[in-house]
């Protein structure tokens, strides 16, 4: 999944998220209705798919759609070719799924605590989050989380990994967007499948966001347009001072959550500390002359913990990652080699090597 914003009439990706949270649900023979509704889901996403190569040779296929599948194909010979990435059949092939996303992701948090609930499924393992192929049925999930007193955040996805467990097609939510950003959506799902560690969405998004930003750069520079190059820089700067603003708020409220502070002392100064980070999202927005209607979204919703900690799971452990790919000179398999190495250490060793503070705060939080 990954998370977008609209600014001034085009598509740029400030915050990224990708879903693995339903890969091969079912397959372990469990009967229980979230279960079910994972698998009929899929069954019909992979019911729809139809070879990209056939779906561009059509005659009846519109000029625009049969624009977007060519991206689409350049960019999947160039993942294996230039990235390295899996050379599978996965996104050879096309589903149009007849609505603008295919999954909702529910992260809840306890009221006094940064680190979100994790569910537990065959294969995937735990996971920070659950999804559901219905809108309805994701937000009929997030209302009885917060009945029980969770904090709450529902996020739309455009696309998904099975972790190579199926061959994933393209879908059509996936085309809403600009042709970079459903380039580097396709590294990212794809990184998904060269490597998945159990148990950590942390350590796997992280992973994939810094692949797939690895990835479209490269993709852009062969592409040799300067000024988009040049804008995917300023996009990164400008994400990386808000994804700032985002983990030291998390990290003062994991700081309050371990306080002697009473429950009503908490609630209250939590209050204090979400609102300041309205005001300074709106005064981030102002600097840099943007305007990001999500992150506007955010405040009028509610910003709350599950909201901050379902940014952090795909972005706290980035920067280590982004060192580690220096450290390899830009080497992607190299760089792949040392994750691979990274993900046989114990999570919380993992994590001391490659997660900021905020991550920290919750690491200890969560021990």
């Amino acid at each position: 999944m990954r998370m977008l914003t609209e600014t001034l009439g085009r598509s740029v990706p400030p915050l990224r998220a990708a879903a693995a949270a339903l890969v091969a649900l079912g397959l372990g023979g469990c009967g229980t209705p979230y279960l079910m509704q994972a698998a009929s889901g899929e069954w019909h996403v992979m019911h729809a798919r139809e070879p990209i190569a056939q779906v561009i040779a059509d005659p009846k296929t519109p000029a625009p759609l049969r624009a977007r599948l060519t991206l689409v194909s350049e960019a999947r010979a160039f993942a294996t070719r230039e990235l390295s990435l899996p050379d599978n059949q996965s996104y050879r092939t096309y589903a149009d799924i007849g609505r603008d996303y295919v999954v909702w992701n529910v992260v809840a948090t306890p009221e006094f605590s940064v680190v979100p609930r994790h569910w537990c499924f065959p294969v995937a393992g735990c996971v920070s989050y659950r999804g559901y192929f219905h809108e309805s049925a994701a937000r009929r999930f997030a209302g009885e989380m917060a009945r029980q007193g969770f904090d709450v955040a529902i996020d739309p996805v455009p696309a998904y990994s099975t972790l190579g467990k199926f061959a994933d097609p393209v879908l059509s939510s996936m085309l809403r967007y600009g042709d970079d950003e459903l380039v580097a959506t396709i590294f990212h799902e794809l990184a998904h499948q060269l490597l998945y560690v159990k148990d950590d969405s942390a350590f796997n998004e992280a992973f994939a966001t810094t692949v797939e930003d690895a990835g479209l750069e490269r993709w852009l520079l062969q592409q040799g347009s300067a000024p988009r190059i040049q804008e995917f820089r300023d996009d990164a700067a400008r994400e990386a001072a808000f994804l700032k603003l985002l983990a030291n708020t998390r990290a003062q409220l994991a700081a309050l959550y371990a306080s002697a502070a009473t429950p009503q002392q908490m609630r209250a100064r939590k209050q204090q500390i979400l609102a300041a980070l309205g005001e300074q999202i709106h005064a981030f927005e102002k600097r840099e002359h943007v305007s990001y209607p999500l992150y506007d979204q955010w405040i009028a919703d509610g910003l709350n913990n599950a909201r901050l900690a379902s940014v952090a799971t795909y972005y706290d452990c980035v920067p280590g990652f982004k060192r580690l790919l220096a450290k390899e000179h830009g080497e992607l398999p190299a760089f792949y080699a040392a994750a691979r190495a990274l993900a046989q250490l114990p999570r919380k060793e993992r994590h001391q090597r490659l997660c900021g503070p905020a991550a920290a705060a919750a690491d200890a939080e969560e021990d």
